[in-house]
C-alpha cells in the first residue's frame, strides 16, 4: 500500500487527477493543508474513486474552519493517525 498525500484543493488545482490516476486499489489518499477542502461534502465527489480510502488531517480541517463541513465518508485523522498511515505504507508520494 502506498500513501498519497495531497495538499491542493480540487477547487483550485487539477493535481488531484494525477494522484487518483497513480493510485492502486490498496493505496490511500491523505488530504492535508488546502487539500482538506476536498473533504467537504460539496467537493468530496472528486475523490469517488478513493471511497473508503480517503483521509483528511484534522489539524488542517480545524485551521480552515472546515471540521463541521467534512463529509462523513472521509476518515479524519489526527497527527498520530498521520504517523500510523505513513508507518503502514510501503512509501509515500506527495502531490503538490
Amino acid at each position: 500500500m502506498l500513501l498519497h498525500i495531497l495538499n491542493r484543493s480540487p477547487a483550485t488545482s487539477e493535481v488531484y487527477r494525477q494522484a487518483l490516476a497513480a493510485m492502486g486499489p490498496e493505496d490511500r489518499l491523505l488530504l492535508i493543508e488546502d487539500g482538506v477542502q476536498g473533504a467537504m461534502t460539496a467537493l468530496v465527489g472528486h475523490f469517488a474513486e478513493a471511497a473508503g480510502r480517503l483521509h483528511a488531517l484534522h489539524d488542517d480541517l480545524e485551521a480552515r474552519g472546515l471540521t463541521a463541513h467534512c463529509d462523513p465518508s472521509v476518515e479524519v485523522v489526527d497527527m498520530a493517525g498521520f504517523v500510523t498511515l505513513t508507518e503502514e505504507a510501503e512509501r509515500t508520494l506527495s502531490w503538490f
